[in-house]
């Protein structure tokens, strides 16, 4: 499924989707106020009305800890655990299964081994994936994933 970055339209896809996931990009564009955050807050309110699902797996949660942790600091990182702890979503933890999956998906494509848990956690739920990260690009191009594409610039 292609996906214009520059609207965030995507092909063949429902007008409004059963299930997305949001990749690390995505959730830091929402909680730091990112140019993205506005259509990850529309995403998010759709799930609390129930008109559908959103997902993040558990790795790319780590990396929005980390990334928070370092840039500022251990308090700032809790704070923000705390703030996607009451957002409808579904956390996915990782089996066996979705690691050999993401190692597949990082052995064929140029993304990061975090970015490929949520390439695994949306093709297993035949979701959405909303980011802005590039490195989407060539598994989108392929058909691999369906990605709405986020701004990458501050509002």
């Amino acid at each position: 499924m292609r996906c214009s970055p520059s609207t965030g339209e995507h092909a063949r896809v429902a007008s409004s989707p059963a299930a997305y996931v949001l990749d690390s990009f995505a959730l830091l564009a929402y909680l730091e106020g990112e140019a993205g955050m506005p259509r990850v807050r529309s995403v998010l309110e759709g799930a609390e009305a129930k008109r559908h699902t959103v997902y993040l797996s558990l790795i790319n949660l780590g990396e929005v800890l980390y990334i928070t942790e370092r840039e500022r600091g251990l308090v700032a990182a809790r704070r923000a655990l705390g703030a996607v702890e009451q957002l409808p979503l579904e956390i996915v933890g990782v089996s066996r299964a979705t690691v050999l999956a993401a190692a597949h998906i990082k052995a064929r494509f140029p993304i990061s081994y975090a970015d490929a848990f949520a390439v695994v956690t949306a093709r297993d739920r035949a979701a959405l994936v909303v980011t802005g990260d590039r490195e989407f690009r060539p598994l989108a191009d392929a058909g691999v994933v369906a990605v709405t594409w986020l701004p990458r610039r501050r509002p």
